[in-house]
């Protein structure tokens, strides 16, 4: 491509609401342009990087036996009652009505859609296993859109389903699955984990997710330092400690707080560490209020809560009118002492094993000093509450937790019945006898890869591409083209030797100074720069630099073509 035939403008400044790398560096480069707020049009350049990203899923999906299909973006209500969810997935469904008044809404993924496809279109066991997928714009109706295309509303997904007679069948094609997910991410160059992950609103009995690891990923995720074990912070277990309760050796003590309520507040107050005091959360439970208690260096886990027997299906904190009802209490000085009976008290593992703990005084002003369970707080049970933290022994028992940030970029769901039981999706067997089919679903966000990469993969200088994304793997940047015809001739002449050996290149031939020139080839991130110019054409040699690299090397004809191949 010659950069004079080619649509790019680069730019120095970009929003203030442009927080994160991808984001600014996507404007900068010119990638992106906001349409509105979580909406962009992609721009020649941003194009040519998200095509590349799509061919390599496209492939793998291929290699792995699954068939391609497209389904509509827009989706009748109908659909989303059978199974539920037009009321349940909530405000990020983008409902809309046709000129008849018949509601619609806008995919933001496509279950319902596939399984009535499927429902149709498969009638015996002998047309399963099967794996229908497709690459597709989603819209979902985010809160707050932010980060460019990583939290974006509209962006591009590759969503697959499977559908199988057996479980054991759908067991064998998750695992097909989530290693072609492990060589689409290695071919793109990205370091990842796959990780254990919460189904989420989209079910199911068992998930992983695939994290591109980087600093600024919102997700944090927790991996063993002694073997290959990786989950989502919220899935992973906090294992109880080894040790036992010791014996009381304090009197419960009421001490006044009258302006503390936080745990760093009340130990910095008393003088005692975080991890002494017992953190106790209320929620609201199926019957009335339930309490949740934690040390207080520790954080309750959202996910683990909401699958207790006592909760509804989720950890919702309860309102201060509720807890003061029920207490006589605000929040800020409630604890496990002197609860209501009719409170259940959940105690984490951690906490469990506490002694002469601080805990909030069930009255306005107050904390316990002393307090111990048993003697003065109950336990209704003991459960794992509690996030993961740096340190923590591996659930596997093979080495400590590490804790990073990380990136989702793909997600594997074995949906078991859900979707076909709600939908009557069902096949007959080798008796002839109807059953429900077993799904899987399988999604990566194609045009969120290419954020995540950048996330990864930049300097202070602009975008460093893995070579499998980037928009071209060479740059030609010829001195003097203008005024030298030796220069223009020999730019291209390599130009078209590049070309003729399959290699993308990029001519700039725009006519611009070194400077600008070079800074416009580091900031869009072109893997190899070769600068052709008078002296170097002298010593019958051109200058050479690899992305991220800091300095040239002089290389003739011969080193250079093979060095690019």
């Amino acid at each position: 491509m010659r950069l004079s035939r080619f649509h790019l403008t680069t730019v120095k400044e970009v929003p203030a609401d442009a927080e994160i790398a991808s984001h600014r560096l996507m404007l900068r480069t010119g990638m992106i342009r906001k349409l509105a707020a979580g909406i962009y049009t992609w721009s020649p350049l941003g194009l040519r990087v998200l095509s590349k990203v799509e061919s390599v899923v496209r492939d793998e999906m291929n290699r792995a036996g699954a068939i391609e299909v497209l389904m509509p973006s827009i989706q009748p209500k109908e659909l989303w009652e059978e199974t539920g969810r037009w009321e349940k997935f909530g405000g990020q469904l983008l409902k809309i009505k046709d000129r008849k008044d018949a509601s619609y809404c806008y995919g933001p993924t496509h279950e319902e859609v596939i399984t009535d496809y499927a429902r149709n279109e498969l009638k015996s066991y002998k047309q399963l296993p099967v794996n229908f997928y497709q690459i597709q714009t989603k819209f979902r109706d985010e809160i707050r859109p932010r980060f460019g295309v990583m939290r974006a509303r509209e962006f591009l997904m590759k969503d697959a389903y499977s559908f199988h007679l057996t479980a054991d069948c759908l067991a064998t094609e998750y695992r097909n699955m989530y290693d072609t997910y492990g060589r689409i991410f290695t071919r793109l160059g990205l370091t990842f984990r796959a990780v254990q992950a919460d189904t989420g609103a989209i079910g199911g009995n068992a998930s992983h997710e695939f994290q591109v690891l980087a600093d600024s990923g919102e997700d944090a995720i927790a991996f063993s330092t002694g073997s290959d074990y990786a989950a989502n912070v919220e899935m992973a277990e906090a294992l109880a400690p080894t040790m036992e309760r010791p014996a009381p050796a304090q009197a419960i003590e009421r001490v006044a707080t009258p302006t503390q309520k936080t745990i760093d507040e009340v130990s910095a107050f008393l003088g005692v560490k975080p991890e002494q005091c017992v953190k106790t959360i209320l929620v609201r439970g199926t019957d009335g209020l339930v309490a949740l208690c934690v040390r207080g260096d520790h954080e309750v886990n959202e996910v683990k809560a909401a699958k207790l027997a006592e909760l509804p299906g989720e950890a919702a904190l309860a309102d201060e009118a509720a807890i003061l009802a029920a207490t006589g209490t605000r929040p800020g000085f409630i604890g496990p002492a002197g609860l209501p009976d009719s409170i259940p008290v959940i105690v984490d593992r951690s906490a469990a094993v506490l002694a002469d703990f601080v805990c909030g005084g069930n009255q306005d002003g107050t904390h316990y000093r002393g307090a111990n369970w048993e003697r003065d707080a109950r336990i209704t049970r003991v459960a794992d509450l509690r996030k993961v933290v740096d340190g923590d022994l591996s659930p596997d028992g093979l080495g400590t937790l590490k804790i990073a940030r990380g990136i989702e970029v793909g997600h594997v769901f074995q949906l078991g019945s859900r979707y076909a039981e709600a939908m009557g999706a069902t096949v007959l067997d080798d008796a002839g006898k109807a059953q429900v089919m077993q799904m899987g679903c399988y999604g990566i966000g194609v045009s969120r890869i290419v954020a995540a990469a950048i996330e990864q993969n930049h300097d202070d200088n602009g975008i460093v591409w893995p070579e499998p994304m980037a928009p071209w793997r060479v740059a030609i940047c010829p001195i003097g083209a203008a005024q030298n015809a030796q220069v223009r001739e020999e730019a291209e002449r390599l130009y078209q030797e590049l070309g003729e050996r399959g290699i993308e290149v990029l001519l700039d031939d725009r006519g611009l100074r070194p400077g600008p020139m070079f800074a416009d080839m580091e900031l869009i991130g072109i893997p190899h720069r070769v600068v052709v110019s008078e002296r170097g054409l002298a010593a019958g040699t051109f200058e050479y630099r690899r992305r991220g690299e800091t300095e040239n090397q002089a290389l003739d004809r011969e080193e250079l073509l093979r060095r690019l191949a």
